[in-house]
């Protein structure tokens, strides 16, 4: 038996990185798997491998992120879980950050993580059961230098997440964020030496985590172990900047 056996679970951003390891988690422990990302292609081939369903999907659009998640509920029945991962960065200084780029962050990230919330709560509180988790980062509790506009999302990632599980809570739907920190990916090791190192050096664990540590803490926040919290944080940084 396992942890979310016969229940259905939406990663948005699920077709690589972070994401895809949460689906591939959600899919071992029993989870019927609905994936919504943008690339088509690699949205069905992660779909295939865990045997879920296929929806493409831009989170910046209403209606596309409740054609996604009809989708779960026509096709698997039910929508018990929703994770709101998908993402993107157009990181640079504020002084040469473009409105445009600012704008693009902010939609994806924070618009995004709205849209899911609010169609997903809706369909849950009839329910009477459901578990949001809200992907924020440690940049949206320290902000960093070149990511106003990541950081800002971040933040209000956070802030979102607490109001809607106060909103949410006497319904019987959960809602949670993680922060992660330095995670081993694509994207982090392109870094250049000497900033990976630097990175490196903030983190008392003295490592990079791994994407399958996120989905640990996800599938946590997923599940009934966690089924007195709402509202919360969790950071997975390896203690970098407590």
């Amino acid at each position: 038996m396992g942890m979310l056996d016969g229940q259905t679970a939406v990663v948005t951003g699920g077709a690589r990185g972070i994401g895809f390891a949460i689906a591939q988690k959600f899919a071992a422990e029993g989870a019927k798997i609905v994936i919504g990302d943008l690339d088509q292609a690699a949205t069905e081939a992660a779909a295939k491998e865990l045997g879920g369903t296929a929806v493409v999907c831009d989170v910046t659009v209403q209606d596309q992120v409740d054609a996604l998640l009809s989708r779960a509920v026509d096709t698997c029945g039910s929508l018990d879980i929703l994770v709101n991962n998908a993402g993107i960065t157009r990181d640079a200084t504020m002084r040469t950050m473009t409105e445009e780029q600012f704008d693009q962050v902010i939609a994806v990230h924070l618009k995004g993580c709205w849209n899911g919330t609010k169609l997903a709560s809706l369909i849950m509180r009839s329910q009477k059961r459901g578990s949001i988790v809200n992907i924020s980062s440690i940049s949206g509790k320290t902000g960093m230098i070149g990511q106003t506009n990541y950081s800002a999302a971040k933040a209000g990632i956070v802030g979102l997440t607490k109001a809607a599980a106060k909103e949410m809570a006497h319904h019987g739907v959960r809602v949670n964020a993680i922060q992660p920190g330095l995670i081993r990916s694509a994207m982090t090791e392109a870094l250049p030496a000497d900033k990976w190192a630097e990175k490196l050096a903030d983190i008392p664990m003295g490592r990079a985590g791994e994407p399958e540590e996120v989905a640990k803490v996800a599938l946590f926040y997923a599940s009934d172990l966690s089924s007195y919290m709402t509202g919360t944080v969790a950071e997975v940084t390896g203690g970098r900047l407590i």
